[in-house]
């Protein structure tokens, strides 16, 4: 209640500020004259006009405060919240304030020093637009980048695993323990591998319960040969069995889904190739006819040619929208 008062407060006292205040409402008309009430006869209808819409988004805004206040949270703190978790998973620590400026500086730093450069050169409105892209952009790409480097840690600690499991295989027949094991891994691997293994033993000298401990490890990297190595530990860890001769096993499936996924992403490489070369035939041929023919496309500037490239456009980034869901295989 407390939230819908707050925000649909504000859109009134703005509403009412607008109406009582001549100076601030000369300045927006100065700013927005051709979309605001002018002096011209029919000016009172205009007025009313635009009360009734300003209440329109009022009752909006009253009605969907909530939203707007989880929109607003989620798009500031909850993207730095969500930069610090991704932060705490590639083992990189950073101070929540620091993050907050990183972001600040990203959005609007970048926006107005992109603007400050194209004033200097003497295209302050191209400035504007393009500042405002820089500005939306900055808004964005953090969380998509920070996705994109847990992937890629990911993904290299996927083409580690084999040589980890070797490790842990070689010392359980050596006569080591399990976490005596994991205690090679981290000394001899690289990271992210290493560090994974060293959290591991780190929680399980805290007092965590190493069924514990590997469930955390697969919640940081949720993947399918992390998950069966995971299972097998716990399965053996309370029925009994040879743990080498499981990570043997899982050693040569491992790699038998490496040799499948290189030889599919083979096929997909071929298949996004073609997808593309499709993609850009009609534009290559385009630009082929124009420059050797300039005529050629002089229909089109009629309202029928224009629809015609459009329904044609929308055709071929629908194929290539198609082709690209197709040839997306996951093993």
């Amino acid at each position: 209640m407390l939230r819908k008062v707050i925000i649909s407060s504000a859109f009134l006292g703005l509403l009412l500020l607008f109406f009582t205040a001549p100076g601030f409402k000369n300045m927006v008309v100065s700013i927005f004259s051709p979309f605001l009430v002018s002096d011209s006869p029919d000016g009172p209808g205009k007025i009313i006009i635009s009360i009734f819409l300003a209440l329109i988004v009022f009752l909006f805004s009253y009605k969907n405060s909530v939203t707007l206040f989880q929109w607003i949270e989620d798009q500031t703190f909850g993207t730095r919240d969500y930069i610090l978790k991704k932060c705490e998973l590639l083992f990189f620590e950073i101070k929540p304030e620091y993050v907050t400026y990183i972001l600040f500086f990203l959005a609007f730093g970048m926006s107005i020093i992109t603007i400050g450069l194209f004033a200097l050169l003497g295209f302050f409105k191209l400035g504007l637009l393009v500042g405002a892209l820089v500005g939306f952009i900055g808004w964005k790409l953090p969380r998509p980048l920070m996705d994109f480097l847990v992937k890629r840690r990911i993904n290299k600690l996927e083409t580690q695993l084999v040589d980890a499991l070797n490790l842990l295989a070689n010392g359980l027949r050596a006569g080591r323990g399990l976490q005596q094991s994991m205690a090679m891994v981290v000394d001899e691997l690289p990271p992210p591998v290493s560090q994974e293994f060293n959290l591991i033993l780190q929680q399980t000298k805290i007092g965590v319960p190493i069924n514990e401990a590997f469930d955390n490890f697969v919640m940081r990297c949720p993947t399918d040969d992390n998950n069966m190595f995971v299972s097998a530990i716990n399965i053996l860890r309370e029925t009994g069995g040879n743990l080498a001769e499981v990570f043997d096993t899982i050693i040569d499936i491992i790699r038998e889904r490496v040799r499948l996924k290189q030889k599919i992403a083979a096929f997909v490489a071929q298949g996004k190739f073609q997808a593309l070369t499709m993609f850009m035939m009609p534009f290559v041929m385009a630009m082929f006819f124009g420059s050797s023919d300039p005529t050629f496309f002089e229909k089109m500037g009629h309202p029928i040619g224009i629809t015609f490239i459009v329904v044609a456009l929308l055709f071929d980034v629908a194929g290539l929208f198609v082709i690209w869901k197709i040839i997306n295989i996951k093993v």
